[in-house]
């Protein structure tokens, strides 16, 4: 049932298990809390170590190392390497044993150059082989999204001598070489020809030219779906194939018709120009945890983690330095879905 958002005063009452922070608590609902600040401070500070080996997931979307600079805040060169390779021991510090880092990192381009920047590998490199942090990868995905815009603009629309950029990478890092993770839980829909054979009941069995050995019933188990794949297609590449994302991704694939778009378009607030898809949070949530367990957005912006924990029965919380951008995300939790 959707609580009402409590604001930021002296007097709010606060879920035992979060950080005892009234100062920065801009509002807590749902099962949760926005705080508001430089994640690497607060994160530090005596009210946030209660947190210390509780999180199951962190799940965020950074700024990006650009070299223009943005309303959401970014750096660039040494400056982001340090900034995002500083973090890596912060943030393993407060995951549960068998819990689970996973960060949507888009592409840099060099300032002025038609060639792309090696920074955000460099920065990744960095973050997962700090010796303090003690993490590892433990797989990469990749989101392909076509509508994103055509950039970098100045050598795709302007001098035309580059292709649009059109996906981000996601890369999962963990503490443990098994942390908590089930695929039941995020399968896609089967494909035509599968549901075929589910119903036929038999298929061509025996040897294969791959020396592989495929038995008599190896496939006729319907396990509800197929086990998803690391790359996320949100549009079709290919018109002719059917496009089968997991079922978690059938959360707002398509932001500009989502509940938090409208009810921005509504009040007349420009959205976060960044937002994580909803799918794809959906999607780490349902794989990466339970019912009860405790998301964490440390680059929280317009909330897309905190909704689709809140959603999922997660517990949550968020960080972000924006007070504009915190306000706005307070829309995202008049969803009539919150209050199903």
């Amino acid at each position: 049932m959707n609580e009402k958002i409590n604001s930021n005063n002296s007097e709010l009452e606060i879920a035992s298990w979060l950080p005892n922070d009234l100062a920065n608590l801009a509002y807590s609902c749902n099962g949760g809390g926005y705080y508001i600040g430089n994640s690497e401070e607060l994160i530090q500070t005596d009210s946030f170590k209660t947190l210390k080996g509780k999180v199951n997931l962190i799940l965020t979307s950074p700024p990006y190392p650009l070299n223009a600079k943005k309303s959401y805040g970014n750096l660039s060169g040494d400056q982001y390497l340090e900034w995002f390779t500083s973090m890596a021991p912060i943030f393993s510090s407060l995951l549960t044993d068998d819990g689970s880092i996973v960060i949507e990192l888009g592409n840099s381009w060099e300032e002025s150059r038609p060639v792309q920047s090696l920074l955000h590998l460099e920065a990744l490199l960095a973050f997962t082989k700090h010796k303090e942090a003690g993490l590892r990868l433990v797989q990469q995905f990749v989101c392909y999204n076509p509508t994103r815009l055509p950039s970098p603009a100045a050598w795709v629309t302007i001098n035309r001598i580059r292709t649009t950029d059109s996906f981000t990478h996601v890369w999962w890092l963990a503490k443990s070489d098994f942390p908590k993770a089930d695929n039941s839980k995020v399968l896609r829909p089967y494909s035509k020809s599968m549901k075929r054979l589910l119903k036929k009941g038999k298929y061509n069995s025996g040897n294969r030219p791959s020396e592989h050995k495929i038995g008599e019933k190896s496939f006729l188990t319907d396990h509800g779906g197929a086990i998803a794949h690391n790359m996320f297609e949100l549009e079709t590449m290919d018109t002719d194939r059917e496009v089968r994302l997991p079922n978690a991704f059938s959360f707002a694939n398509t932001s500009s018709n989502d509940f938090f778009h409208r009810a921005c378009k509504e009040s007349g607030i420009t959205p976060h120009p960044a937002r994580m898809p909803s799918g794809l949070a959906n999607f780490f949530i349902n794989f990466l945890t339970d019912k009860d367990d405790l998301v964490l957005d440390p680059f929280g912006g317009s909330n897309t983690t905190g909704y689709m924990s809140a959603l999922n029965s997660r517990k949550w919380i968020a960080i972000d330095a924006s007070r504009e951008y915190i306000e706005q995300s307070k829309l995202r939790f008049d969803d009539p879905l919150l209050k199903e």
